[in-house]
């Protein structure tokens, strides 16, 4: 049977590379996006001209009631979802904690936490057998700034994305015995466009001196960790917190 995957903020950087890798291996996908539905249909694009199926869902992953219209889009256009990959994400501009108010904070997590909780709930609907769903996989999207903290840049990002840590910990103990595998992968320097939207266009190429391995990753090469933790190959992984940071 073929797999239905969700990947939020599908439309560029990881999303869009784990939405082509996720098709190439056989799944049907939802392409995720916010506000660019231009880039979202072109992901959707490529994965038709390679012979694989996917679809654009519009959804800020932060409003409870478009969340909801996605997934009931995907359960009428593609079926019942298998696996999930909360990859909508932001970042602001680099800052003190003393410097931020509450409307960056708002933002920042009512996208990166409550987004995914509000994602990862209703694809436990669909997928966990006390639901009658025949299980599946959730993989989110965390960071390196988890567990580095983000100082003097964006510490509301880096709490985010520990909030994220955790909450993969809890859910995968969850629902586990629900045939539901929940992990994350934490990608460090990765050159990407969410620099940009940052306001450090050139930050992969300015830190990638920082990286044992001396450069910055690829978006592909988060997305090969994101679909082996979704395949079967990955089968006796959950709860698992997988660095993609090049050793730092």
């Amino acid at each position: 049977m073929r797999r239905i995957v969700l990947i939020t903020g599908g439309s560029r950087g990881i999303g869009a590379a784990t939405a082509l890798l996720a098709a190439q291996r056989g799944c049907a996908v939802a392409v995720n996006y916010s506000s660019n539905a231009l880039a979202a249909e072109h992901v959707v694009q490529q994965i038709h001209s390679g012979g694989g199926h996917a679809i654009a869902v519009q959804a800020d992953v932060a409003v409870e009631a478009q969340v909801l219209s996605m997934f009931e889009a995907i359960d009428s256009k593609l079926g019942r979802l298998s696996a999930l990959v909360n990859n909508a994400g932001v970042v602001d501009v680099a800052a003190r904690v003393d410097e931020m108010g509450v409307a960056r904070l708002k933002r920042m997590f009512d996208i990166n936490v409550l987004g995914s909780f509000l994602c990862a709930r209703e694809a436990v609907k669909r997928m966990s057998t006390h639901h009658g769903g025949s299980g599946g996989a959730i993989v989110n999207v965390s960071s390196a700034a988890a567990r580095l903290g983000g100082a003097g840049n964006y510490v509301d990002y880096a709490a985010s994305k520990g909030a994220i840590d955790t909450f993969t910990l809890g859910l995968a103990k969850e629902v586990a015995a629900e045939g539901i595998r929940v992990n994350a992968v934490r990608p460090g320097i990765i050159a990407t466009e969410i620099h940009a939207s940052g306001g450090q266009p050139d930050r992969a190429r300015q830190i990638a001196p920082q990286v044992p391995l001396q450069r910055a990753g690829t978006a592909m090469e988060v997305a090969q960790a994101i679909v082996w933790l979704l395949s079967d190959e990955s089968s006796y992984c959950t709860g698992s917190l997988l660095d993609v940071a090049g050793g730092r």
